[in-house]
């Protein structure tokens, strides 16, 4: 494992800092420049209004740059209050399929760690307000993955995550847990026992500074993350307002695989046209979700084409 230069890896948590910058923008551009003596001086290689506008802004900072380096050295410091390491766009161990996505998050604050088993990984999600019903097929779900390989990824949340969660480590596999808070944050609070396991059994992974606590936008973020690093979403009850089917939704906009068990589409009229439209899978098996899965080999020939790519511009 290679780890960018600390100065780089600071200076990404203090272009972070600036405001109406893009995180999502600024790990695009993190990657494409090599190094990022170019992008601290407002130099991007996109065009867009939402790029100009960044430039901008980070050019506006400048004077202020010292300031903005100690705030990130900070919050460094606060992730490692709790064992978290700092992960980026610019370290090799950065996940392979996060790398994949276009919304990709600059940096994450991890708790445990990541492994080469973690590249077969399905996310299983769904609702907050879990039936019984769900709760054991969310159970019976990871246990399957888990027994065949698969590292479970969920958000924690209770309900269909909990139990995804708790099923996994009962299993003896493997399970990452998304966080929507920062890394020294905790929710739902009743949750933090099980967050303890997570993070000796597999990683607890934020996006965020650690003393972030959950907001109506962060989220949704976990969920583009959470999508992001999961070859695929099982989702395995939601309706159609929940997180869950946003999901869903990215997760076939980034180009993944999208699993929606069968009560589900019985049930729900918009699982129905996400199988009819949109190229989901009903499954109604554990090995249906499995055999679809990409060997880690793929994935690494996946990323190896995306950095030739950026570095052609």
């Amino acid at each position: 494992m290679t780890l960018a230069a600390y100065e780089d890896r600071v200076a990404l948590l203090a272009l972070c800092r600036i405001p109406k910058v893009s995180w999502y923008l600024l790990a695009r551009e993190a990657q494409r420049l090599d190094g990022l003596s170019r992008l601290r001086q407002g130099v991007v290689t996109e065009t867009s209004p939402e790029a100009v506008a960044a430039a901008d802004a980070i050019r506006s900072a400048l004077p202020q740059w010292s300031t903005l380096v100690g705030e990130a050295e900070r919050e460094i410091e606060k992730a490692q209050t709790v064992d978290a390491r700092l992960m980026t766009v610019l370290d090799e161990d950065y996940p392979p399929t996060l790398r994949l996505i276009f919304n990709l998050p600059p940096f994450l604050f991890v708790r445990g760690q990541f492994t080469e088993a973690d590249l077969r990984s399905v996310a299983v999600v769904g609702t907050r307000d879990a039936s019984t019903d769900g709760v054991k097929r969310s159970g019976r779900m990871a246990r399957l993955l888990v027994e065949r390989g698969v590292t479970v990824v969920s958000g924690l949340a209770r309900g269909i995550d909990t139990a995804a969660h708790r099923a996994a480590l009962a299993a003896g596999g493997r399970t990452i847990a998304v966080i929507g808070t920062g890394i020294r944050k905790c929710y739902p609070a009743m949750n933090r026992e099980l967050a303890e396991s997570i993070a000796v059994q597999g990683a607890l992974v934020s996006q965020f500074w650690p003393d972030m606590n959950g907001a109506s936008y962060t989220f949704p973020r976990r969920n583009v993350t959470m999508s992001g690093i999961a070859q695929g979403t099982v989702v395995i009850e939601a309706s159609s307002t929940s997180g869950a089917k946003m999901q869903a939704r990215l997760a076939l906009e980034h180009g993944k695989k999208v699993f929606l068990i069968k009560s589900l589409t019985e049930a729900q009229e918009w699982a129905r046209k996400y199988v009819d439209n949109r190229g989901a899978v009903m499954v109604d098996d554990v090995d249906d979700v499995v055999r679809l899965l990409a060997a880690p080999e793929r994935i690494h020939a996946a990323n190896n084409r995306r950095e030739q790519l950026a570095f052609q511009f």
